[in-house]
């Protein structure tokens, strides 16, 4: 088993196990546990609200899925789709902060864009990575 954690490096696994968290734990609670009136989900930074959200949680999980698969077996299709999609959410944590009324700002933004840029460029820099299959 320890071998199998060994084959990406440690940043990789915590994307792996977040992967996994969002695939068996929360989209699933979130989907058939959370009510209608209290769901939401983040597109692009616009959040969608209600029925809208609930519509859109299937595709979010579907991402999260593909992601545990492709990271699990390091599938060269990985690369460059888990960098745009970590620059998508780089980009939504922006927009969001300025859009959205509970959001704190394009400072706050920036900042939060920022962090999120941290993984974009080491999976941009990580296609060797991805190689092997």
């Amino acid at each position: 088993m320890a071998a199998e954690w060994a084959k990406r490096p440690w940043w990789m696994n915590l994307i792996l196990l977040f992967c996994l968290y969002m695939t068996f734990i929360y989209v699933p609670f979130d989907l058939f546990l959370k009510p209608v009136a209290a769901d939401e989900e983040v597109w692009f930074g616009f959040t969608l609200h209600g029925w809208w959200a609930k519509a859109t949680e299937p595709l979010h999980w579907l991402i999260y899925a593909a992601g545990a698969y492709g990271f699990w077996q390091m599938k060269r299709w990985m690369w460059p789709w888990a960098a745009v999609y970590t620059a998508q959410v780089a980009l939504a944590m922006l927009l969001w902060n300025i859009i959205d009324p509970r959001g704190a700002g394009w400072i706050a933004g920036s900042i939060a864009a920022a962090v999120f840029l941290v993984p974009t460029v080491a999976l941009m820099r990580s296609r060797s990575a991805f190689g092997s299959n």
